[in-house]
This record gives structure tokens, C-alpha cells and sequence, in this order.
């Protein structure tokens, strides 16, 4: 983790709680050390990022370093959160990986006209999960320079 102090966390919003967890036992395989948060759609979203409602005790926590995505979430769908997101002068440095079912194009183009830094489609396999997890973790927290919490 490239002079980190901590481990950065990792915000997921999917609304299906299979994926979630299957995601949450795959970062816990690849033997990550990042903290691994979950909301449930883009309202909780912008709930945790906000620090609104239920999220209001993390006042003054440090935001997400990463967040995952998923497109098709009811309520606010990943394709608002994320213009709201990159929109937001106090957010849009956080980096964002779409991870989703859809390879339509439309949503591939779209995604990142509006900002997304990844776009992944979800893997079948657990396996296959275990092992996006990894190379998203060298990736972003070996490789890439993060941006400082403010």
C-alpha cells in the first residue's frame, strides 16, 4: 500500500446481498487488509459519502478511497450516483470502479462520459471473483497514486 499509514476503505454499493457478500468473502480470500464497507443502493450512496442519516456517526471519518459500483440499483441507480459523485467538487477525486453484469456498450460510453475511472463486468465464478479482487487491489493500492484524504 505505497507509504500508506492505513488501510484505505472500500465503499460497495450493489443491491443484490449475494454479490455483496461474495465480494466481501473474495476481499477477505485475496487477503486484503482494507476496511470493506457496503450500502445498497446510490441513495445510501450519497447517505455514506454525505455522512447523512444512519451514516451521520462518520462525521470527520476519512471518505472511501475506492468505491465499486454496481449500474442497476433501485431508488438512485449507479449511473446518478455517479454524475452526482463526479459532480461534487468534495467527491469526485474518489476513484470509482463500475462493477456490473451489463456489457452493453451504451453503458460502457456512458460510464465513463460521466467520470468512471474503471469499468469491470462482475465475474461467474468465485474464483474469478478472488482474482479480480487481487488485481483490483495491486492495481489501485500498489500501482496507482491515490489522491490525500482531505
Amino acid at each position: 500500500m505505497k507509504g500508506k499509514e492505513r488501510p484505505i476503505t472500500i465503499l460497495m454499493a450493489d443491491d443484490d446481498p449475494d454479490d455483496r457478500e461474495l465480494t466481501r468473502e473474495a476481499f477477505r480470500e485475496s487477503r486484503l487488509a482494507n476496511e470493506f464497507h457496503t450500502v445498497e443502493d446510490g441513495e445510501e450512496l450519497l447517505d455514506y459519502l454525505h455522512r447523512r442519516g444512519r451514516y451521520a456517526a462518520l462525521n470527520g471519518a476519512p471518505l472511501p478511497g475506492l468505491i465499486l459500483l454496481d449500474l442497476n440499483m433501485p431508488r438512485k441507480d449507479g449511473r446518478e450516483a455517479l454524475r452526482e459523485i463526479k459532480s461534487d467538487p468534495h467527491l469526485r477525486r474518489i476513484p470509482i470502479v463500475v462493477l456490473t453484469t451489463s456489457k452493453a456498450e451504451e453503458d460502457i460510453l456512458r460510464s465513463y462520459d460521466l467520470g468512471v475511472n474503471s469499468y469491470v463486468t462482475k465475474p461467474v465464478t468465485f474464483q474469478s471473483l478472488v482474482e479480480l479482487v487481487r488485481v483490483l487491489g495491486r492495481y489501485w493500492f500498489e500501482v496507482v497514486e491515490l489522491p490525500p484524504d482531505e
